[in-house]
Order: C-alpha cells, then structure tokens, then sequence
C-alpha cells in the first residue's frame, strides 16, 4: 500500500501537524506500507526530519503570486488560507504533480489552508482520501475524517463532508506514538502518592512568542520546592531557544532544556506536573495521566483546553492566573487534586488509537 501526506509544518503553523502524521506513518509503515511526505518548505519545516523517521519528502518550493494573494483574500478561502504560502490551486497543481508519479492508495490531508476545493482537485490521483481536522471550520471531499478532539462529535462534521465519508471522533482516535501505551501502567501507578519532584514544560516545537521564557521567570520567583528538577521541552527551530537556555542555567533548581526529544513518553511518566500547551502534546499527556497546566497558544487550541479542564483533565492558566506562580502553591496545597487530574486525564487518551485508525484504513 502506497499512501501520501499533505502537510505542513512552519513557525505559524508549528510542528503538531507533521508529527501526528509521521504517528501514523509509522505505524502504517509497520504493516508493510510505504509512505510519502509533501511538504512545503516554509521557514521552520520538518523535511529533513520525515526523512530521518525513514519517509520520503517530496518538497514544494515556497513562492508567492498575485494569485496567492487574491486567493487569500476571498472570503471564501478557509480562515487559514495564509498557512500554505501559495493559493489551493497552486498547490493541487504541485501536489498532483507527485501524486501522479507514486500513484498511492491514500492520500492523507492534515493541514487547516486546504479544503473541499483542494481535495476535489487531487481525487483522481489517489484511490482514497482522508482528512485530519480539529477545526470542523468547512467543507472536505473525502472518504475518511478523523478529528481526535475530546468530546467531538461526528454530528458536528456531518454537514461538512460527503455523505458516504466515515468518521471518526473523538480522542479514541488520537494518535500517539506506541510507546505512550507502553509506559502508560508505569506512570498511572506514580500518580497514587502525588508530588512534585519533576516539572515537565513544553510549549510546542516553535514557541514563537517564547513563552517558555516567562514561565521561567515567574518559576525564578520561588514557588517550586527546593529539590525539584525541571525539564524544558524545545525544537531545533524554535527562535528563542539560546534565551530560553541561559534564562534555564540561572534558575535555582536543576534545569535541563532538551532540543528534539526521543523518549517523550518515558520523559513524561517520570514527570510529576506538566505546564504545556494545548495542542497534540495534550493527548500524550492525557494516555499518561500527567496532570497539566495549560496555556492556550492558538486560537485552534482554545476547544481543546475548555474540554480538559471540564473533564478535570487540567487546568487552563492565563497571564493574570500564572503570575507570581499562585497557581503551583495552590496544587501542592491540596495535592488531592493533582490525583483527580491524573485520573480523570487518563480516562480520556488510552494510546491506542494509531492502531484503530490503520485498522480502517487496511479495512
């Protein structure tokens, strides 16, 4: 089986959405798939890291026309038609170009600037298609949508896309990689005695408005225990990462900040608190029952986060709640509520929702 991803990664758009499809790329490639990557080579692309995960990338070049801009500017274009750097038709043309040469089974659609135009373009060149959306925002032509928000609802997309097009909702369906399902008993049972040894931050692999950097500052302020380590979370292209770093080594607790982590899950696990955004990371964080603080980075993320915190799974911090660090002297005040966290967040993610989608996709 031959199957193609469309997606991106960049500074505005992150890296989420290259890492929840490499999730499944390799697990499709487990089953004896072989797997393509198009991507375009905004500034903060992943390219070299698909190939590296052992996919080929196919790269389209990063070029604007008059076009692009009117496409971006009708009122009709998806809200964040800007993401792609070039318009829908531009970009089917490109992509159909590859997809002519590799003739997949399934092409794979992850990315918030395309819509039903766009995959109406590419349905003659793959013999399915399937969609990964959180936004339920417009309208898809496809055969298969996935949307691994907690709580969604498939009534939600039902107007949005062909009537014969499966979905599947809801963080059932979320895609960790298999290693989350494997230190998921370790970590659940070191819930049972909470305290706070270990202090996982991770703000996504951009962190453009480097928020990372200030939540070091109001930890500097003294709110951790004195035998706390932490560890920070960040990507190679992450712009603010030397700062990020020297701000880490003038912190009085033993701070690490590591660049293209391997072992998330096991990371995870040995951690006591996250504070993290509310993007991919949430789910993983979720199967291991991590309690979490979350900030909101995006706009996309805000669902995500109202969900969890009404679930019990975490607790939403702004600006105004985060400061002087109120918010941490309050949970180890009452350190029954980060075992109601833990619980309640691995109710929702069980780690095994990379194998229920591959086992449609090979049905």
């Amino acid at each position: 089986m031959k199957i193609v991803f469309r997606a991106d990664a960049s500074l505005d758009i992150g890296t989420g959405h290259i890492m929840r499809c490499l999730t499944l790329a390799d697990a499709l490639k487990s089953k004896g798939a072989e797997c393509h990557f198009i991507c375009r080579e905004h500034v903060g692309h992943l390219i070299a890291h698909v190939r590296i995960a052992g996919h080929e990338a196919h790269s389209l070049p990063l070029t604007r026309s008059e076009k692009t801009h009117a496409g971006q500017m009708d009122g009709s274009a998806p809200k964040h038609a800007q993401w792609l750097g070039v318009s829908q038709q531009e970009d089917a043309l490109d992509s159909i170009n590859v997809l002519k040469r590799i003739q997949p089974d399934w092409l794979v659609v992850d990315h918030y600037a395309l819509d039903f135009r766009w995959e109406s373009e590419l349905r003659p060149y793959a013999d399915r298609l399937m969609v990964i959306d959180d936004l339920a925002d417009r309208t898809h032509d496809c055969d298969l949508l996935l949307d691994q928000t907690y709580g969604r609802g498939s009534e939600e997309y039902r107007l949005l896309v062909p009537e014969a097009c499966s979905l599947l909702c809801g963080s059932l369906y979320a895609l960790l990689r298999p290693e989350f399902a494997q230190w998921r008993s370790y970590s659940l049972a070191r819930r049972a005695r909470p305290e706070l040894g270990h202090l996982l931050i991770t703000m996504g692999g951009v962190d453009r408005d480097n928020v990372t950097g200030r939540i070091l500052e109001t930890l500097a302020q003294g709110c951790l225990p004195e035998s706390c380590c932490i560890s920070i979370v960040m990507g190679e292209n992450a712009p603010w990462l030397d700062p990020v770093r020297q701000t880490a080594a003038q912190l009085p607790w033993r701070a690490s900040v590591i660049v293209g982590v391997k072992d998330m899950a096991r990371l995870m696990a040995e951690s006591d608190l996250a504070i993290g955004a509310a993007g991919a990371t949430a789910w993983e964080r979720c199967c291991l029952g991590l309690p979490t603080l979350l900030m909101v980075l995006a706009d996309n993320q805000q669902a995500i986060a109202q969900s969890l915190q009404y679930a019990g799974a975490a607790q939403i911090i702004d600006q105004v709640s985060w400061k002087h660090g109120v918010v941490i002297t309050e949970l180890l005040s009452e350190r029954r509520r980060m075992t109601d966290m833990a619980r309640a967040a691995s109710e929702i993610v069980d780690g095994m929702g990379a194998e229920r989608l591959v086992y449609k996709i090979y049905g």
